[in-house]
């Protein structure tokens, strides 16, 4: 027999969902700290820490952002079943390589839930060696 779901006071699962819901909607940076000007340098934008979001055709990551500031340096757009179709789960990441500018960057990546909206992350600083 099926298991069935039943109501229970949501009090006791709201923080669990709700940092599932925060996590997986998340755009995460990954990157060096320190670079050299004029060299590129690879930035990993990663969907998620703890938990992955859902590729249905209807609720899916259509695109990354990573910006400097205001900025926009690089953009990708996924198609609904890029990371596996209905029923599945997968990080949406995305690898960028730029070339720095300035002497300090300040990157924040934004994405696209076709569901939840734009989500944000922290800004991350990477300093601008000569």
């Amino acid at each position: 027999m099926p298991k069935i779901n039943r109501y229970v006071d949501i009090s006791t699962v709201d923080r669990e969902a709700k940092k599932d819901y925060i996590d997986r909607h998340s755009p995460f940076i990954e990157c060096a700290s320190t670079v050299k000007a004029g060299e590129k340098f690879a930035v990993t934008v990663r969907m998620g820490k703890e938990y992955t979001h859902p590729d249905d055709p209807d609720h899916y990551i259509r695109s990354i952002s990573l910006f400097n500031k205001e900025t926009l340096l690089a953009e990708a757009t996924f198609a609904a079943g890029a990371l596996g179709g209905a029923g599945q789960k997968g990080q949406a990441e995305v690898t960028f390589h730029v070339v720095p500018t300035g002497k300090q960057m300040e990157l924040t990546a934004m994405s696209y839930c076709t569901k939840h909206g734009i989500w944000e992350c922290d800004p991350v600083q990477v300093a601008v060696e000569e």
